[in-house]
C-alpha cells in the first residue's frame, strides 16, 4: 500500500525547469561538482530554463570566502557564466537563515514535528543498539523550545515513500524504516535537510538533479516537501566518480580538484567534454563533440546508474586532441601562463618569444597538457640542459663519447653546408653510418647532451633553432662528462684486474 507521500506527477509538466547547483564553499571545486553543474547546465540549456546556483555557506567553521571565488572562477571555466540568460544566483543559504527557522516552526505548530531532549546515551540505553536509530521516545511528551532541545519531524508509522527518480526509476522507501529525524538542532538553527528543501521551494526548483550519494535523504526531503505543502520535484541522481581501483574519488587520495587539471593545462574545454561522459554518452560511438552538440543530445533519462570511471589517461588523450584542433596562434596563446612564472624554470631575461614560436608548430603536435610544453622548450632557454639521469645512462653507452666527438667535428667543420634541419640531419646520418649505426642510434647520444632527455621534439630542427655555437658547447660538456666519469671508473678498478 502507497500513502499519501506518493507523489508519482510531473512538478515541471505546467512550468519551465528549473534546475540547481549547490556547493559548499569548504575547499578546491571536485571534479564530481563540476560533472553534476555541466549535467544541471545542459538540462537548464537545452530546454530554455534556469539554472540555479546557490552557495551552501552555512558550515562556519568551514566556510572560506576564497572559496567563494574558486567555485565563480570553476564555473566560468566551464563555460557556467552569469551573464548567461539561463543563469540565476549566486544565492547564499545563509541569507535563507530566517524563512528556514519559520518553515520548521511551522511544522511545530501543525503537529508535525516535535521537541527532544534525548542524548544518544539515553537512545542507546533504551535500545540497546547503534544501529537502530531513535525510537520516538519524545513523540507524544509534548516538549516546548528550550536550549539544546532538537526538532524531530514526525514521519508516518506506515505507507511508503515513492520517489520519481529519472535515473533510478521509482525507488520505494517504507516509511516504517524511516526514524523521526532532526530538522533544527538545539541552538535553533535549520540541518541540512531542512534547509535544503526550504531553499529549494523558495526558489522553485523543479528538478534536483545531484550525486547519488544524497538518494538516502530523498526520502525524508520529499516528505518535508509535502508537509510544507508543495509538490515535490522529480529527482535524478547521478552515479558516483571512482578511480582505476573502482574506489569513489576521494581527496585524500586522487586528484579530484578541477583547479589542479586546469593548472597542469588541461583545456577547459577538453575538460566539459570529457566530464559531460561520465555516466552518460552521446550515440553513435562518438565521444569528442562541442558542448551545443551534446546538449542537444542530452537526456537525463539516459545517464547510466552504474559507477562511472574517472580515467585520467582518456581525459589526457581527449585534451591531447583538443590541443591538435588549435592553430598554432591559439596554441601559442594558450601555452603562455607555462612560459613565465611561477611554471616556467627560466628567468624572462632568457625566454626568447621569436623562439618559441619558431618550434611551437613542432610541439603542437606532441603534447597532451599544455603543462608538458615546459620540458619540451627548457633546453632553448636555459644556459645548460636539464639533465634526466636515466635518458643519460641509456644514451651514453660504449662508444657515445667516440660519436659525439666526431659529429661534434663534423658540425664545426667550416665547410658544412649550412645550419639547417636537413643538413644536421645528413652530417649525423654519415657520422652515425661511419660506426656502424642507424640514425635512431646515432641521434640519442645528441639529443641527450644538447635537449638533456630522450624524448622530446624533433632533434634536427631543435638543433637549427639552437644555433651552431650553443650545440657545440653542450655536446663539450657531455663529452667532458664522459670523459670524467670515464676517468673515474679507471681509478676505482684494483691494481692487476682486468
Amino acid at each position: 500500500m502507497t500513502s499519501a507521500t506518493d507523489t508519482s506527477t510531473d512538478p515541471a509538466a505546467d512550468a519551465a525547469v528549473r534546475v540547481r547547483f549547490a556547493p559548499s564553499p569548504t575547499g578546491m571545486f571536485h571534479v564530481g561538482g563540476a560533472r553534476s553543474a555541466l549535467f544541471n547546465w545542459a538540462v537548464a540549456k537545452q530546454q530554455a530554463g534556469t539554472f540555479v546556483l546557490r552557495i551552501e555557506d552555512t558550515d562556519t567553521s568551514r566556510n572560506q570566502p576564497e572559496w567563494v571565488d574558486g567555485i565563480l572562477s570553476a564555473m566560468e571555466a566551464l563555460g557556467i557564466t552569469k551573464d548567461d540568460p539561463a543563469f540565476e544566483g549566486p544565492y547564499f543559504q545563509s541569507e535563507n537563515a530566517g524563512i528556514q527557522k519559520e518553515a520548521a516552526q511551522r511544522l511545530f505548530a501543525e503537529g508535525k514535528a516535535y521537541y527532544c531532549d534525548c542524548t544518544r546515551d539515553a537512545v542507546l540505553a533504551r535500545t540497546g543498539n547503534q544501529q537502530t536509530g531513535y525510537d520516538g521516545f519524545c513523540r507524544d511528551r509534548g516538549l516546548e523550545y528550550a536550549e539544546g532541545r532538537a526538532l524531530r519531524f514526525r514521519t508516518p508509522d506506515d505507507g511508503e515513500t515513492r520517489v520519481v527518480d529519472l535515473i533510478r526509476g521509482n525507488p520505494t522507501f517504507p516509511n516504517k524504516n524511516l526514524e523521526d529525524f532532526v530538522i533544527a538542532r538545539g541552538n535553533g538553527s535549520p540541518v541540512f535537510l531542512l534547509a535544503n528543501v526550504v531553499d529549494d521551494i523558495d526558489e522553485h526548483i523543479t528538478l534536483v538533479m545531484r550525486a547519488e550519494e544524497h538518494l538516502p535523504n530523498t526520502p525524508k526531503q520529499q516528505l518535508l516537501w509535502e508537509a510544507l505543502g508543495q509538490t515535490p520535484p522529480q529527482w535524478a541522481h547521478m552515479p558516483v566518480i571512482v578511480n582505476e581501483k573502482r574506489q569513489k574519488l576521494s581527496k585524500r587520495r586522487d586528484k579530484v580538484a578541477l583547479e589542479d587539471y586546469l593548472a597542469e593545462g588541461v583545456l577547459p574545454d577538453a575538460m566539459v567534454n570529457y566530464l559531460m561522459l561520465l555516466g552518460w554518452a552521446p550515440g553513435n560511438d562518438e565521444e569528442i563533440l562541442p558542448f551545443d552538440e551534446l546538449v542537444r543530445r542530452f537526456r537525463v533519462e539516459d545517464i547510466n546508474s552504474s559507477s562511472a570511471f574517472f580515467d585520467i589517461k582518456k581525459l589526457t588523450a581527449f585534451n591531447g586532441e583538443y590541443i591538435r584542433a588549435l592553430s598554432v596562434p591559439e596554441f601559442t596563446t594558450a601555452c603562455g601562463p607555462w612560459l613565465h612564472a611561477p611554471y616556467a624554470p627560466w628567468t624572462e631575461e632568457q625566454f626568447d618569444s621569436e623562439v618559441f614560436d619558431a618550434v611551437a608548430p613542432l610541439a603542437h603536435s606532441r603534447v597532451a597538457l599544455l603543462s608538458e610544453i615546459t620540458s619540451n622548450v627548457d633546453f632553448l632557454f636555459l644556459d645548460a640542459p636539464v639533465l634526466d639521469e636515466d635518458s643519460w645512462n641509456k644514451a651514453m653507452k660504449a662508444g657515445a663519447a667516440e660519436l659525439l666527438a666526431d659529429v661534434r667535428t663534423a658540425l664545426a667543420d667550416p665547410a658544412l653546408a649550412g645550419w639547417t634541419a636537413e643538413v644536421l640531419k645528413d652530417t649525423v646520418t654519415a657520422v652515425g653510418e661511419a660506426h656502424g649505426m642507424k640514425l635512431g642510434k646515432a641521434q640519442a647520444p645528441v639529443r641527450v647532451a644538447v635537449t638533456g632527455r630522450r624524448i622530446g621534439l624533433p632533434l634536427f630542427e631543435s638543433l637549427e633553432v639552437l644555433g651552431r655555437e650553443r650545440t657545440l658547447t653542450r655536446i663539450d660538456a657531455a663529452l667532458a662528462r664522459l670523459t670524467e666519469t670515464a676517468a673515474r671508473t679507471s681509478e676505482e678498478v684494483p691494481a692487476g684486474a682486468e
